[in-house]
This record gives C-alpha cells, structure tokens and sequence, in this order.
C-alpha cells in the first residue's frame, strides 16, 4: 500500500499540472473564486474594526458623558468595559462548530450578523454602563462566530492551490479593518468641537458605521454567494456539491480538476465519519446527544491523550505568548499610552494610534510572503527578540521623562517611533504565523477541534489582556512595558526549546516530534484506502482504472495459473 506523502504529492502534482498556478497568480487565474473570498473577508473587516474602533471611542469626551464618566475611569472598570467584547466572542466561537454544521455556512453567517447588529444597536442607545456593556457583550457574540466562520469558508471554497493565499486574506481584512477604525475615529473626533461641547455623533458614528459592512455581507451571503462544497457533502448533496465546485471554477463537471477536488473532499468526509465510527460505535445514531457526545469525548482526549496534550499545549500556549506579548494592549489602549508620552491632547494621540493602524496593515503582508520560505520558528523568534526590545527601550523612555515629556518632546516621540517598530514586528511575526503553528500541529482526525481550541485560548487570553492593561497602566505605565517585555522574552526561549518547526513536515514526522507513533500512520493507512476506494488515485494516475487493473489482475492470475502447470509436468 502507498504511504500517504506519496499519494498527497502524486494529487499535488497533478492538481499543479492541470491548474498550472499558485499564489497571487492563482489568486488572479481563479477570478470568481478570489472575488467570494475577497467578499466573505468583509467579516475579518468588521471584526477588525470593532477591536480598534473601541480604544479611540473611550477617550471622547462626549462618550465619557453617556457613560456618566464611567468610561473615563481607568482600572478594573474601563478594563472590563473594553474586554467583555472579547468574552462574547469566546462564547459566540463555542457555539460556532455546531452551527455552522446544523444551519450551514451561509446561514450561520448571517445569525452572527443579526446578534452582532443587534449589540451595536444597544451601544447605539446607550444612556449609561450597563447599555456599553450588555451591548459590546452581545456584539461579541457576533465577532467571535465571524471570526471562526470566514476562514472556513474561504479554506472550503477555494482550491487547494490558492487556499492559503485566501485564506491570508482574512488576516489582512482584519488589520485592514483595526487601519480604518483608528482613521475614522481620527476624523469624528472634531464633530462638534473638543470637551464639553463634543457632538454625541462623535463616538456614535464610527459605533454605527459598523453595522454597514456587516449588513452589506448578509445581504451578499443570501442573494448569490454558493453554499460550501464541503457542507454540500456533510449533507449528503454530493451532485449538488460537484455541480457546485464547477461553477466556482468556471467550467464543467467533467473536467478533471474539478472531478479530483470533488473526491479530495469526499475522500475527507469518509475519513471523518470512519474514524468517528470506529471510535464511537454507540454514537452513531445521529441525534444531538450522540454527536454532542462525540465532540466532548473528542475535546476531552486532546487534553487527556499524552501525544495530543503537548500537542494542545503548544497550540495553546502560542496563544497565550500571542496576546501576552502585548499588542492589544497597543490595539485598546493606546490613545491613553500616546497621551501619556507629552503628546500635547487627544487629537494628537489618536494621529499617533492611526499609524499603528497603518503599520499592523501594511507589515503583515511580508508575512504571507516568506512563511513558507524562512519557516516559522526563525520568524516567531526574530519578531519576539524584536518586541521585547522595544519594551524594554519604552519602559526606559518612561522611566527616565515620565513627568517631564512636556520639556522632553523628542524622548517622547521616540519612545512613540519604538511603539510603531513593535506593532511591526508583531505584524509579521506572531499576529498571522501563530495561527499557522496551531493549525499544523494537530493529526488529521483530530485538527478542527484541535485549532478550535487554540482558538478559544486567544480570545480568553485577549479577554484577560483586555481587563488587566488599563489597571497596570493607571499603577505602572513603564511597569507595563517591562512586564509584556518579559513575557515576551519568555516567548524566544519558549520557542527555541518547545515549539517544533513545522514547516514542511509530513504527519508522521509529527508523531516523532511529539514522542509518539502510530496516530499519523493509521490516519495516512485509512485516507490512502478511501481514495484508493473512491477512485480518487486511479485518477490522478497512482493507480490503474478499474478496467485496467481487472485486466492486469486476471492476467496475473493466468501467469500464476501457467506457472503451476508448469511445474507440474517438470515434477
């Protein structure tokens, strides 16, 4: 039997013959494909946007006056103010697995659109506290199922060729939107003044403005974006999902990429419902409480199996190192970190957080350029060693003016410049390749819970980032610094020691990296059988057709049937 490496290169290599690009240029090959993508990606827009957006609202005097002067209050409570969005998002992710399998792609898309605009409608009303944080709540619940909900999407509509490129493009969507909600908030600002006589329209604009994007992507999921093949075929529509796969493609289901990518996914529907049998025969009638038992056991074992919990482990603590390096710290509190530093007022300091917003956008972009090229343990590295360089330089900065950057203006535009160099080493390093770590330590069967996990420790990690930073920064603006400085450093050697590179590894090499064997083999044995089983070798050539090997096995037959007589009249 082929070892799976082998079957996985032979479909790669004729997928790359018939398709003849990747990359950006079968970003542009693929126009039909990338335009879906592209559009679906306005949900990593909204998402990115409501985290920036929120840090230069709270600094707006006429917000501060709605709130009854809750939201100037730095501490525990401005804390909680801004992070219970991400606590919404930890829920709405929980609940995103099961909805996107029960109501599908589309429509889970638009519940999380309807829950999202809902909460920014209650924001919206605000007349005090409870109205911000019921409603930054609820709005979460939205975020965190758009967040989960678009890269899966992309990733089952494009093909293989292009679908990390794609699915990049959700990263970028997201910077892109935390860029323009800086901006915006820049410009409303002036509405009506400064202080007391600040318009409500100030903070109110760039709150509701969000609901446009977000309407603009419901409206385009129901009226003419496809259903995901890869549901399609969950549902049992596999003509429906092939039918579908042409048309993205531009062509006809007889052609031979689409036939292929057709039996990729059917070949990974049968794995999936193979290894769940095998593992569970007594769930296996369908109902809610069978598969609700199926996933529990399934996450219970990434903690409780010793291979899968190092596994979890480095999944998950890249999480931690990713939100405890200290970027949302930049991302929600910085007008009141740049106020800090002698910038001489609010309109100032919201100019300076504009060009974070800039800087996270435009250096995550190398990003998607050289991960595949350099690996991922020298960039995690390089961009750790550069944060924690940064921090250590501010909290010096700090130290040494903190209450004299009116008289030391340059010292506080220098430590502002080494804020900026941290949000790009952070953009090319940790923001995007920890996400590419986690979805590549994990074994086939067990992947999607395995990255939904990693997934739910970045948004209670960001959540707890979220609530401690302002009470740090009211006692200790350098002490800060030096803090995220050292969990940083603790992320180089964390790294250096106890994350593999995964670059380029196959899922047996895997097994070795996480001292065990066996799980990878079994799960290459069974992909290999199923497409072996469904005709997806035969077609990319590994195999020879049905008719063919019948001829070569009866011919066979006879040679071994000749070579008997043979010996027989010898003896």
């Amino acid at each position: 039997m082929a070892p799976l490496p082998q079957g996985e290169s032979a479909i790669s290599a004729k997928r790359a013959e018939l398709s003849g690009k990747g990359g950006f240029k079968g970003l542009i090959s693929n126009k039909k494909t990338t335009s879906i993508g592209l559009f679906a990606s306005l949900g990593g827009l909204v998402y990115g946007y409501n985290q920036g957006m929120f840090a230069q609202v709270l600094t707006m005097k006429s917000f501060q006056i709605a709130t009854h002067n809750y939201a100037a209050q730095t501490g525990i409570e401005q804390g909680m103010l801004t992070s219970i969005l991400e606590l919404g998002a930890w829920v709405g992710t929980l609940f995103n697995g099961y909805l996107a399998d029960a109501l599908g792609r589309r429509v889970t898309v638009l519940v999380a659109v309807v829950v999202f605009c809902v909460g920014v409608i209650v924001q919206a009303c605000t007349v005090n506290k409870d109205f911000v944080l019921g409603g930054r709540f609820v709005t979460g619940l939205g975020v965190g199922s758009l967040s989960m909900i678009v890269p899966l999407y992309n990733a089952e509509l494009a093909p293989p060729e292009i679908r990390g490129s794609l699915v990049a493009v959700q990263q970028l969507a997201i910077t892109f939107g935390i860029m323009i909600s800086f901006w915006i908030g820049y410009g409303t600002n002036y509405i009506g003044g400064t202080g007391e006589t600040q318009s409500d329209a100030a903070w109110l604009v760039p709150v509701c403005i969000q609901i446009l994007p977000a309407l603009v992507l419901a409206a385009g999921m129901m009226m003419f974006m496809p259903q995901s093949p890869r549901h399609l075929m969950n549902t049992g529509r596999e003509e429906e999902c092939l039918t579908t796969l042409a048309r993205l493609r531009g062509t006809s289901e007889d052609d031979l990429l689409v036939r292929i990518e057709h039996l990729e996914i059917k070949s990974l529907y049968l794995f999936e419902r193979e290894v769940a049998a095998e593992k569970y025969p007594n769930y296996q009638d369908g109902s809610f409480s069978s598969r609700f038992k199926i996933g529990f056991y399934d996450y219970l074992s990434l903690v409780t199996n010793k291979s899968l919990f190092k596994r979890t482990a480095t999944a998950c603590m890249i999480m931690v190192f990713q939100q405890w390096n200290g970027i949302n710290a930049i991302n929600y509190y910085a007008p009141y970190i740049f106020k800090d530093m002698g910038l001489g007022g609010n309109t100032v300091s919201l100019l300076a957080t504009g060009v974070v917003g800039i800087v996270e956008f435009l250096f995550t972009i190398p990003a998607v350029l050289w991960v595949d090229q350099i690996g991922r343990k020298k960039i995690l590295i390089a961009g750790a060693i550069g944060m924690a360089s940064c921090h250590f330089i501010v909290a010096g900065i700090i130290g040494a003016y903190q209450h004299t950057f009116d008289t030391h203006k340059a010292a506080g535009w220098v430590a502002i410049v080494f804020v900026w160099i941290f949000v790009i080493n952070f953009a090319y390093s940790w923001g995007p390749v920890a996400w590419i770590v986690t979805s590549e330590v994990f074994p086939l069967s067990m992947r999607a819970k395995g990255v939904s996990l990693g997934g739910s420790s970045n948004w209670l990690n960001n959540f707890a980032v979220g609530t401690a930073t302002s009470p740090f920064l009211e006692k200790s603006n350098f002490g800060a610094f030096i803090f995220f400085g050292c969990i940083t450093s603790i992320a180089v050697v964390y790294v250096i020691f106890l994350v593999p590179e995964t670059k380029g590894r196959t899922l047996e090499e895997m097994d070795e990296l996480f001292g065990t064997t066996g799980v990878a083999a079994a799960d290459n044995e069974r992909k290999v059988r199923i497409e072996r089983e469904i005709g997806l070798l035969a077609l990319v050539g590994m195999e020879p057709a049905d008719e063919k090997r019948e001829i070569a096995e009866s011919r066979a037959e006879f040679s071994n049937h000749e070579e008997d007589v043979v010996a027989d009249l010898k003896n």
